[in-house]
């Protein structure tokens, strides 16, 4: 193939690569992936803002990457495009070869790292909720019941972004406007731990692009420690539960944490989750 026949299939593709990419944008609403409506919007679909913030890539690589411009593009950023977008399996296929990757055999296996023995122990924990994650907040690992009694869906991946995106999560906390400010206050604590680390920033910069509530309370420049703290949830099926939650760090993890959910006395928490306990939910990783 001659030089300027290469450069006409590239041209092609990042076209091609750009017109898929905003389609599968175009097609879904903010309701769709689990965030609040923020009224008009003078186009349809996800902003590209939103789409990085979920897929947990920062925004301009996002955006190179749907203008066919990214480099060293991997199949585990491609996959979490493809979860937020809610691709099938052909739609995936297709974002690989687009992207210059061979598509895998198989669908993506869950991200490891995390010891079996650690997995174990989140599940010999439920009904109780319990999850593991790294030192930027990403969930790594999760109990069988933190879905269904924390309000966490198949495309979280970092409690931060959670907290603040996630419309049924915000819609189980009856405390949660009380809650957010201290959030960001551990957020940048956690971040003044590792102050080389560029991460916390830009998982910081990229939530401020879609979130005016986290924007304000990021410019406050508060700052405060991880430790015990009481959590409510108001769930429609098993009513008004209120959770003691302990950080534990992972000596064989540096940095990874495990949040361990147990229910405050006198509360009907405990009683809650015994009538949960007879049924049968599946562990999710990842």
């Amino acid at each position: 193939m001659s030089a300027e026949n290469v450069r006409a299939d590239s041209e092609r593709r990042r076209t091609e690569l750009r017109d898929f990419l905003h389609s599968r944008r175009a097609r879904l609403t903010p309701a769709d992936v689990g965030m609040p409506e923020a009224g008009r919007r003078r186009t349809p679909g996800l902003r590209r803002e939103e789409v990085a913030v979920l897929a947990g890539v920062g925004v301009s690589w996002y955006t190179r990457l749907e203008q066919g411009r990214a480099d060293n593009v991997s199949g585990e950023v491609l996959d979490a495009v493809a979860r937020t977008l809610r691709m099938s399996q052909a739609e995936r296929r297709h974002l690989y070869l687009l992207s210059g990757l061979n598509p895998p055999l198989a669908p993506a296996a869950p991200p490891g790292g995390v010891p079996a023995e650690l997995h174990r122990l989140l599940q010999a924990w439920a009904p109780r909720p319990a999850y593991i994650r790294d030192r930027h907040w990403n969930l790594v690992a999760f109990g069988p019941t933190v879905e269904e009694l924390l309000g966490y869906g198949e495309n979280d991946h970092n409690c931060l972004v959670t907290f603040f995106t996630n419309a049924r999560y915000r819609e189980l906390q009856p405390e949660w406007a009380q809650a957010a400010r201290g959030v960001v206050a551990r957020f940048r604590g956690d971040a003044a731990r590792y102050p080389e680390d560029p991460r916390f920033d830009a998982i910081a910069d990229d939530l401020r692009s879609v979130s005016p509530e986290f924007a304000e309370l990021w410019a406050r420049h508060e700052v405060a420690e991880d430790g015990q703290a009481v959590k409510a949830v108001a769930h429609p099926d098993h009513g008004d539960l209120v959770f003691e939650a302990t950080l534990l760090t992972v000596p064989d993890l540096p940095g990874y944490n495990m949040v361990m959910y147990n229910p405050k006395p006198g509360t009907g928490t405990a009683e809650a989750l015994e009538r949960l306990a007879a049924r049968e939910l599946p562990a999710r990783v990842g």
